[in-house]
C-alpha cells in the first residue's frame, strides 16, 4: 500500500508553531511554481538550484534563469543557492546507466544525488527542513523521493518535509501558472539520456 505523503506533510504544516527556514531543492521555474505558491505562508524559503544531471549548459541556464523569473513574478521574497554547472557529479552517477529507461535505476540515483546535496547544504547552513520540487510531476515517484529524503534525514540529522506536490492538481496548477506568467517549459527531463528519449519519441 503506497504512502500518502500529502497527508503526511499537510499534517507537519498543521503543526508548525513558527515559520521555519525550508531549503527547496528545484528542478526548475515551471515545478516550482505550485510548490512556492503552496509553502510560501508556511515556511521562510530558500531555492537550492542544483541539478547537475541537464544536458547541455545551455539549457541549464535557460532553466535556472526562469527559476528567478517566477520568483520575481510571483513577487516572492525566496533566495537562491545557485551551485554552477556541476555536470561531471551526474556523469560519475549514471556510469553504467546510460540506456536505462527515464524511471530506472539512473534516475533513482540521480534523485539520491540531488537530495543529498541539498541535504547536506540545510545542515551546513542550519535549515530547519528541506525537500524538492521533483514530486510535483506524475513522472516522478513520489514513494521513492521520499523514501530518500527519510534515509537522508537520519543520514544527516536534519529534518526532512513529506510531500507528493501532484497531489491536489499541484502539476495542473503549475502548468496554468506557466501559462499566466509566459514560462519558457522544456519538453525533457533534463538530462542527455531523456533528451535523446524525447527526441525518438517525437520521431516516431
Amino acid at each position: 500500500m503506497k504512502t500518502n505523503y500529502n497527508l503526511i506533510m499537510e499534517e507537519i504544516i498543521n503543526n508548525l508553531k513558527d515559520k521555519p527556514k525550508l531549503l527547496l531543492h528545484a528542478c526548475c521555474g515551471v515545478c516550482s511554481s505550485s510548490v512556492l505558491e503552496r509553502l510560501y505562508s508556511f515556511f521562510d524559503i530558500t531555492i537550492l538550484y542544483y541539478n547537475p544531471n541537464i544536458y547541455p549548459k545551455e539549457e541549464y541556464i535557460k532553466r535556472l534563469n526562469v527559476q528567478k523569473e517566477i520568483i520575481n513574478k510571483m513577487r516572492l521574497d525566496v533566495k537562491i543557492i545557485e551551485t554552477g554547472y556541476l555536470d561531471e557529479d551526474f556523469k560519475q552517477i549514471s556510469k553504467g546507466y546510460e540506456k536505462e529507461k527515464e524511471g530506472g535505476i539512473r534516475c533513482t540515483k540521480c534523485y539520491y544525488l540531488r537530495l543529498d546535496k541539498t541535504a547536506q547544504i540545510a545542515k551546513e547552513k542550519e535549515f530547519d527542513y528541506f525537500t524538492t520540487t521533483l514530486s510535483v510531476s506524475p513522472y516522478k515517484d513520489s514513494q521513492k523521493l521520499n523514501k530518500i529524503g527519510e534515509v537522508l534525514s537520519e543520514k544527516y540529522g536534519i529534518k526532512y518535509l513529506y510531500s507528493d506536490f501532484k497531489k491536489k492538481e499541484g502539476y495542473k496548477r503549475s502548468n496554468i501558472l506557466a501559462k499566466k506568467y509566459n514560462l519558457y517549459r522544456q519538453h525533457y527531463c533534463g538530462c542527455e539520456y531523456s533528451l535523446s528519449e524525447a527526441l525518438e519519441y517525437q520521431n516516431k
